[in-house]
């Protein structure tokens, strides 16, 4: 019979193992979103412009929602069931980071698609462009926090946060 310190332990570790997984796919994902994805939307024509969108938006939604969905629970146990090895502060950092990430996706990044589904506009897609930095930089950031917590987690002697 396992001891409930070893099953903690093991749900600690599928759990930091899922949320670095899930957190650096999204650092992925937004690095392709930004650098290549958003600038091309203006190179597809304003007549097939609408329908891509809509296909766009359905489509990275099947990608990014349960990354995003999965970021965020494991970030929460995180929260509650970091290990000792691990600055508690980073956790905290992460989720916040993680607030930013969905604040801004709720209510910038997504009214703009909203408006770019009816047509394109070029001053929409230069502020879902710009506005986009936000999330960009807040994942980038997040990633490196979750591979500070990984490394305390994986070398408890070198704590140095």
């Amino acid at each position: 019979m396992m001891s409930e310190s070893v099953a903690l332990e093991q749900l600690v570790r599928l759990v930091l193992t899922a949320h670095v997984a899930t957190t650096w796919a999204m650092v992925g994902v937004i690095l392709m979103v930004q650098v290549v994805h958003y600038p091309l939307f203006s190179s597809v024509g304003a007549s097939s412009f609408t329908a891509y969108e809509v296909l766009h938006t359905q489509r990275i939604t099947w990608i990014v929602a349960p990354l995003m969905v999965t970021e965020f629970l494991t970030a929460i146990v995180l929260v509650y069931v970091s290990p000792a090895s691990v600055s508690t502060s980073l956790p905290w950092i992460g989720l916040f980071l993680l607030a930013v990430i969905w604040i801004s996706t709720a209510f910038v990044q997504v009214p703009l698609h909203r408006e770019l589904g009816s047509g394109f506009d070029s001053l929409v897609h230069r502020k879902l462009l710009t506005t986009n930095w936000v999330r960009t930089i807040a994942w980038v950031a997040r990633g490196l926090v979750v591979a500070v917590v990984a490394y305390q987690y994986l070398n408890p002697s070198e704590r140095t946060l």
